[in-house]
Protein backbone atom coordinates (compact mmCIF):
# COMPACT_ATOMS: atom_id res chain seq x y z
CA UNK A 1 0.00 0.00 0.00
CA UNK A 2 2.99 2.27 0.54
CA UNK A 3 4.35 1.52 -2.90
CA UNK A 4 6.89 -1.09 -1.81
CA UNK A 5 8.52 -2.75 -4.82
CA UNK A 6 11.46 -4.58 -3.23
CA UNK A 7 9.73 -7.81 -2.23
CA UNK A 8 12.33 -10.45 -1.47
CA UNK A 9 11.96 -13.62 -3.62
CA UNK A 10 10.74 -16.62 -1.65
CA UNK A 11 12.84 -19.15 -3.57
CA UNK A 12 16.27 -19.00 -5.17
CA UNK A 13 16.78 -18.56 -8.93
CA UNK A 14 20.18 -20.20 -9.50
CA UNK A 15 21.87 -20.97 -12.83
CA UNK A 16 21.74 -24.68 -13.74
CA UNK A 17 24.57 -26.88 -12.55
CA UNK A 18 26.26 -29.25 -14.98
CA UNK A 19 24.85 -32.27 -13.16
CA UNK A 20 22.37 -33.33 -10.48
CA UNK A 21 21.53 -36.53 -8.65
CA UNK A 22 17.86 -36.13 -9.59
CA UNK A 23 16.14 -34.11 -12.31
CA UNK A 24 12.39 -33.53 -12.08
CA UNK A 25 10.55 -32.20 -15.13
CA UNK A 26 7.64 -29.92 -14.29
CA UNK A 27 7.45 -27.40 -11.43
CA UNK A 28 3.84 -27.85 -10.48
CA UNK A 29 2.41 -29.30 -7.30
CA UNK A 30 3.58 -32.84 -8.03
CA UNK A 31 7.09 -31.93 -9.16
CA UNK A 32 7.81 -29.51 -6.33
CA UNK A 33 6.31 -31.82 -3.70
CA UNK A 34 8.52 -34.64 -5.01
CA UNK A 35 11.59 -32.42 -4.75
CA UNK A 36 10.65 -31.25 -1.25
CA UNK A 37 10.10 -34.76 0.14
CA UNK A 38 13.27 -36.10 -1.51
CA UNK A 39 15.20 -33.36 0.28
CA UNK A 40 13.27 -33.37 3.58
CA UNK A 41 12.57 -37.06 4.11
CA UNK A 42 15.41 -38.73 2.20
CA UNK A 43 18.27 -36.22 2.33
CA UNK A 44 18.58 -36.05 -1.48
CA UNK A 45 19.19 -32.35 -2.04
CA UNK A 46 21.22 -32.17 -5.25
CA UNK A 47 17.96 -31.92 -7.19
CA UNK A 48 16.80 -29.74 -10.08
CA UNK A 49 13.18 -29.04 -10.97
CA UNK A 50 12.94 -27.95 -14.61
CA UNK A 51 9.99 -25.83 -15.76
CA UNK A 52 9.58 -24.58 -19.32
CA UNK A 53 7.48 -21.63 -18.13
CA UNK A 54 6.85 -20.44 -14.60
CA UNK A 55 6.14 -22.62 -11.58
CA UNK A 56 2.51 -23.65 -11.23
CA UNK A 57 1.72 -22.41 -14.75
CA UNK A 58 0.44 -25.74 -16.02
CA UNK A 59 -2.20 -28.04 -14.60
CA UNK A 60 -1.57 -26.81 -11.04
CA UNK A 61 -2.97 -23.44 -12.09
CA UNK A 62 -6.04 -25.00 -13.75
CA UNK A 63 -7.20 -27.59 -11.24
CA UNK A 64 -10.35 -27.36 -9.14
CA UNK A 65 -8.50 -26.83 -5.81
CA UNK A 66 -10.74 -29.48 -4.20
CA UNK A 67 -9.17 -31.76 -1.58
CA UNK A 68 -11.27 -34.74 -0.51
CA UNK A 69 -11.15 -38.45 0.25
CA UNK A 70 -14.75 -39.58 -0.38
CA UNK A 71 -13.76 -42.42 -2.70
CA UNK A 72 -15.47 -45.79 -3.06
CA UNK A 73 -12.50 -48.15 -3.50
CA UNK A 74 -10.38 -48.80 -0.43
CA UNK A 75 -7.05 -48.16 -2.16
CA UNK A 76 -8.24 -44.79 -3.51
CA UNK A 77 -9.81 -43.84 -0.21
CA UNK A 78 -6.63 -44.65 1.71
CA UNK A 79 -4.43 -42.75 -0.75
CA UNK A 80 -6.56 -39.61 -0.79
CA UNK A 81 -7.24 -39.58 2.93
CA UNK A 82 -3.48 -39.71 3.56
CA UNK A 83 -3.20 -36.76 1.18
CA UNK A 84 -6.00 -34.89 2.97
CA UNK A 85 -4.29 -35.44 6.33
CA UNK A 86 -1.07 -34.03 4.86
CA UNK A 87 -2.99 -30.96 3.70
CA UNK A 88 -4.41 -30.47 7.19
CA UNK A 89 -0.91 -29.90 8.56
CA UNK A 90 0.85 -28.58 5.47
CA UNK A 91 0.51 -24.84 6.13
CA UNK A 92 2.25 -25.37 9.46
CA UNK A 93 4.94 -27.66 8.01
CA UNK A 94 5.78 -25.32 5.13
CA UNK A 95 5.18 -22.14 7.18
CA UNK A 96 3.09 -20.87 4.28
CA UNK A 97 -0.65 -20.21 4.28
CA UNK A 98 -2.20 -22.62 1.77
CA UNK A 99 -5.67 -21.20 2.51
CA UNK A 100 -7.08 -24.65 3.26
CA UNK A 101 -10.80 -24.23 3.85
CA UNK A 102 -12.54 -27.42 5.02
CA UNK A 103 -16.17 -26.42 4.55
CA UNK A 104 -17.25 -29.86 3.36
CA UNK A 105 -18.29 -31.38 0.06
CA UNK A 106 -21.81 -32.63 -0.72
CA UNK A 107 -22.46 -35.36 -3.29
CA UNK A 108 -25.99 -34.82 -4.63
CA UNK A 109 -28.50 -37.48 -5.68
CA UNK A 110 -31.22 -36.48 -8.16
CA UNK A 111 -33.27 -39.69 -8.13
CA UNK A 112 -34.07 -42.59 -5.83
CA UNK A 113 -31.74 -44.75 -7.89
CA UNK A 114 -28.87 -42.26 -7.42
CA UNK A 115 -29.70 -42.04 -3.73
CA UNK A 116 -29.37 -45.82 -3.35
CA UNK A 117 -26.00 -45.67 -5.12
CA UNK A 118 -25.00 -42.81 -2.79
CA UNK A 119 -25.90 -44.95 0.26
CA UNK A 120 -23.65 -47.76 -0.99
CA UNK A 121 -20.92 -45.23 -1.71
CA UNK A 122 -21.23 -43.70 1.76
CA UNK A 123 -21.19 -47.13 3.43
CA UNK A 124 -18.01 -48.03 1.53
CA UNK A 125 -16.41 -44.74 2.60
CA UNK A 126 -17.28 -45.47 6.24
CA UNK A 127 -15.84 -48.98 5.95
CA UNK A 128 -12.66 -47.35 4.64
CA UNK A 129 -12.47 -45.37 7.90
CA UNK A 130 -13.27 -41.99 6.35
CA UNK A 131 -15.83 -39.49 7.66
CA UNK A 132 -19.15 -39.23 5.76
CA UNK A 133 -22.83 -38.72 6.58
CA UNK A 134 -26.03 -39.14 4.59
CA UNK A 135 -28.22 -36.06 4.18
CA UNK A 136 -31.86 -35.52 3.33
CA UNK A 137 -32.90 -32.90 0.80
CA UNK A 138 -34.01 -30.63 3.64
CA UNK A 139 -30.63 -30.95 5.38
CA UNK A 140 -28.85 -30.14 2.13
CA UNK A 141 -31.05 -27.07 1.71
CA UNK A 142 -30.12 -25.84 5.20
CA UNK A 143 -26.40 -26.35 4.53
CA UNK A 144 -26.37 -24.88 1.02
CA UNK A 145 -29.27 -22.48 0.55
CA UNK A 146 -28.50 -21.55 -3.08
CA UNK A 147 -29.22 -25.14 -4.18
CA UNK A 148 -32.74 -25.39 -5.64
CA UNK A 149 -33.68 -28.80 -4.27
CA UNK A 150 -37.10 -28.56 -5.96
CA UNK A 151 -35.83 -27.00 -9.17
CA UNK A 152 -35.41 -28.37 -12.67
CA UNK A 153 -33.20 -31.18 -11.36
CA UNK A 154 -34.74 -32.04 -7.97
CA UNK A 155 -32.40 -33.12 -5.18
CA UNK A 156 -33.65 -36.11 -3.17
CA UNK A 157 -30.64 -36.45 -0.86
CA UNK A 158 -26.91 -37.00 -0.83
CA UNK A 159 -23.91 -37.33 1.45
CA UNK A 160 -21.40 -34.98 3.03
CA UNK A 161 -17.70 -35.31 3.76
CA UNK A 162 -17.16 -32.57 6.33
CA UNK A 163 -13.36 -32.59 6.16
CA UNK A 164 -13.28 -31.99 2.41
CA UNK A 165 -12.61 -28.51 1.13
CA UNK A 166 -10.35 -26.46 -1.08
CA UNK A 167 -6.73 -25.29 -0.94
CA UNK A 168 -5.40 -22.44 -3.05
CA UNK A 169 -3.40 -24.20 -5.78
CA UNK A 170 -0.84 -21.45 -6.41
CA UNK A 171 -0.19 -21.15 -2.67
CA UNK A 172 0.53 -24.90 -2.55
CA UNK A 173 3.05 -24.48 -5.37
CA UNK A 174 4.69 -21.44 -3.78
CA UNK A 175 4.87 -23.10 -0.37
CA UNK A 176 6.56 -26.23 -1.72
CA UNK A 177 8.89 -24.11 -3.90
CA UNK A 178 10.09 -22.01 -0.97
CA UNK A 179 10.58 -25.02 1.30
CA UNK A 180 12.38 -27.09 -1.36
CA UNK A 181 14.61 -24.16 -2.32
CA UNK A 182 15.58 -23.62 1.32
CA UNK A 183 16.71 -27.26 1.44
CA UNK A 184 19.01 -26.75 -1.56
CA UNK A 185 16.78 -27.77 -4.47
CA UNK A 186 17.37 -25.75 -7.66
CA UNK A 187 14.16 -24.53 -9.32
CA UNK A 188 14.91 -23.62 -12.94
CA UNK A 189 12.11 -21.66 -14.60
CA UNK A 190 12.03 -20.94 -18.35
CA UNK A 191 14.12 -24.08 -18.78
CA UNK A 192 12.39 -26.23 -21.38
CA UNK A 193 13.47 -29.84 -21.87
CA UNK A 194 14.29 -30.36 -25.55
CA UNK A 195 15.38 -34.00 -25.46
CA UNK A 196 17.09 -36.80 -23.60
CA UNK A 197 20.64 -38.13 -23.88
CA UNK A 198 20.11 -41.91 -23.81
CA UNK A 199 22.95 -44.42 -23.93
CA UNK A 200 22.22 -48.18 -23.73
CA UNK A 201 18.64 -47.51 -22.59
CA UNK A 202 19.80 -45.30 -19.71
CA UNK A 203 19.18 -41.57 -19.49
CA UNK A 204 22.54 -39.82 -19.09
CA UNK A 205 21.25 -36.26 -19.26
CA UNK A 206 18.72 -33.84 -20.69
CA UNK A 207 19.02 -31.17 -23.35
CA UNK A 208 17.34 -27.95 -22.24
CA UNK A 209 16.86 -24.40 -23.48
CA UNK A 210 19.56 -23.46 -20.94
CA UNK A 211 22.04 -26.11 -22.08
CA UNK A 212 22.80 -29.74 -21.35
CA UNK A 213 22.48 -31.10 -17.81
Amino acid sequence: LRGQTGWAPVWRTPPPKRSYDVIIIGAGGHGLATAYYLAKKHGIRNVAVLERGWIGGGNSGRNTQVVRSNYFHAVSSSFYDHSLRLYEGLSSELNFNLMLSQRGLIQLAHSEHELEVARRWANAIRMNGVDVEMLTAAEIQRLARPIAVNGRFPVVGGFLQGRAGIARHDAVVWGYARAASALGVDILQNCEVKGFDIIENRVQGVETSQGRI
